[in-house]
């Protein structure tokens, strides 16, 4: 009775040790894999010892809720959200949308207590100082994104002639896609290897690339994207559709280059005249300050002033439109 007592517990706790195991082991396969699509994985250029230039691509988007109520509620009630979204993924940032908004409002909230209460200045002033240091955030998201962009177009034909080399070589156009990540700088490589994630987690590649062009506003992706799609379509030799495409768009970057030579005097003239009015205005504050008092205690010379402020951005604008040629 004894024996078949001890053989019971010990198949009883063999049983348990085999579920707690099988357990771990399956909550760590689910541990990686989430870290895998949350970008939390390093490359494989850092295991080989290479310095990284940042995490890996996120493919499963998560959602952090902020501390900041309010900004949350604008950003729901107006569905600021996507846009945001994309602009602050097009820049490379890792934040909220709720987090951009944040910073905007406590920028220009600081601004229009420290003016109105600290300066003897006009209300409205007060008003345009909040309102240009609450677009402080969004120009710096702005600029990176911009630069951003511009980095990823110039190291882009590169990368058009590395996949059909590839491709020559007898690698499958998907497999093409995730050598860039180990070849290429930011930002192409962690949008080909997002790419080639999402395809390799089964998204269509058509749908991937659809979404890649979504993520990177260019013409040359969006050209990219529509010879990859129509090749699949009709057939033909991908690999010279490639190299073809990638010298349209070096042409492409040296006729902008003439243009930027061209216009670039019609934008210093604009720049120049858009700077006269405002070396008058501070050498008529210091040769002759009563003239200039009237614009800030007269109620008329308030209205004057911003009008004249407003038909001086009003003619730069144009001026920068005029000069402002695309390809």
């Amino acid at each position: 009775m004894s024996f078949i007592i001890l053989t019971l517990g010990i198949w009883a706790v063999a049983m348990l040790g085999w579920f707690l195991v099988t357990r771990y082991l399956k909550s760590s396969d689910a541990d990686r894999v989430k870290a895998r699509l949350l970008g939390k994985v390093k490359s494989p250029s850092a295991k080989k010892g290479k310095k990284s230039e940042g995490e890996a691509p996120q493919v499963l988007q998560t959602t952090v809720e902020t501390k900041n109520r309010l900004a949350q509620l604008l950003v729901e009630k107006y569905n600021l959200g996507p846009k945001i979204g994309i602009w602050l993924e097009q820049a490379g940032l890792n934040w909220q949308p709720a987090h951009l908004v944040h910073l905007s409002l406590v920028a220009a909230g600081a601004s229009l207590a420290f003016v109105w209460l600290m300066l003897p200045v006009p209300k409205f002033v007060a008003l345009l100082v909040a309102a240009g240091a609450g677009a402080v955030p969004s120009t710096y998201v702005l600029m990176k994104r911009k630069a951003r962009l511009k980095r990823f177009e110039e190291i882009f034909p590169e990368t058009l002639e590395f996949v059909s080399r590839s491709m020559r070589a007898g690698h499958a156009f998907s497999v093409s896609l995730e050598m860039i990540h180990r070849e290429f700088q930011e930002p192409v490589s962690s949008e080909f290897r997002r790419t080639f994630e999402e395809h390799n987690l089964g998204l269509p590649i058509e749908v991937a690339l659809q979404k890649l062009s979504k993520r990177v506003p260019s013409l040359d992706v969006h050209f990219f994207v529509s010879a990859v799609l129509l090749q699949k379509r009709t057939g033909g030799n991908l690999a010279e559709i490639l190299d073809k495409l990638a010298y349209v768009i070096r042409e492409r970057f040296k006729l902008r280059g003439r243009i930027r030579a061209v216009s670039a005097h019609g934008k210093m003239t604009a720049t120049a005249l858009s700077c006269i009015p405002i070396a008058v205005s501070v050498l008529m504050f210091y040769t002759n300050p009563s003239y200039v008092t009237f614009f800030f205690t007269d109620e008329v010379g308030n209205i004057m002033m911003g009008a004249a402020v407003f038909l001086q951005l009003v003619g730069y604008l144009i001026m920068r439109k005029i000069v402002n040629i695309e390809v």
